[in-house]
């Protein structure tokens, strides 16, 4: 049976320590690199391409969710985190498995050994899916990948969206971003009392929105506070009322 390459990623060093001495004990396991936050853990996946990786769900820097959608190839995916409220969440990203803390060998045999029966990658799925994975554990902001670069953006840094190809142009006063999602999937992930859809093309801050102005049959034009003007639609436009109650 060919090795499984492996990469653990973990703020605890303890969780690191056991989980390597288990991981010593089943046959076919290559270690590659241990990481203790989502930052070592991007450019780890990125040097040593593993096939599978042991990821912790709530780390500083970036959580084990952001850090799988800066992925662009992520691989296969065992959760292993003390907060079982993950765990559908965990699952619903087609996660491999999901282990509790504390887990005994036994349990983790199991969880390797479901992977090799299925032999699959399939986290790749949900990272491209339009159905966004939301729970109380996202964090206010968007995470963008821009070479070697990794960018945290608070929504309150956001002025507006707009779709571009394969990709969303996240604006910003100080620069754009570009991140490989729909603007469906952004616009089921942002926060609907924060950001309005107001275009197939189009999601703007409510908070940046200077003007709106009757435009055509049934739609709209909003200005900006940045002066920028932007096309809204007519189911656009009564989303937009309905969201501030007009």
């Amino acid at each position: 049976m060919q090795n499984l390459k492996i990469i653990i990623i973990d703020d605890e060093p303890l969780a690191i320590n056991l989980l390597q001495e288990y991981l010593q004990e089943i046959p076919n396991i290559q270690i590659l690199a241990t990481c203790i936050n989502g930052f070592e853990g991007v450019k780890a996946i990125a040097q040593h391409q593993p096939d599978l990786i042991f990821l912790d769900i709530q780390m500083p820097k970036l959580n084990g969710f952001e850090m799988l959608e800066l992925l662009d190839e992520p691989p296969a995916v065992i959760f292993t985190t003390a907060f079982d409220e993950y765990a559908i969440k965990a699952f619903d990203a087609n996660a491999i498995d999901y282990l509790l803390k504390p887990f005994s060998i036994e349990r983790l045999q199991e969880a390797i050994n479901k992977l090799r029966k299925n032999n699959t990658t399939a986290i790749a799925a949900i990272l491209q899916a339009e159905t966004p994975i939301i729970s109380s554990f996202q964090a206010p902001r968007i995470v963008v990948k821009d070479n070697h670069q990794i960018f945290i953006i608070p929504y309150t840094d956001i002025i507006h969206l707009d779709a571009a190809d394969d990709y969303v142009k996240i604006h910003t006063s100080t620069r754009n971003y570009l991140k490989k999602k729909t603007l469906t999937y952004f616009e089921n992930t942002l926060p609907s009392d924060i950001f309005c859809k107001v275009h197939r093309s189009h999601i703007v801050a409510i908070n940046q929105i200077a003007k709106v102005e009757p435009y055509e049959k049934d739609g709209a034009i909003i200005t900006l506070l940045n002066k920028k003007e932007i096309p809204v639609s007519k189911a656009g436009y009564i989303k937009f009322k309905s969201v501030l109650g007009l």
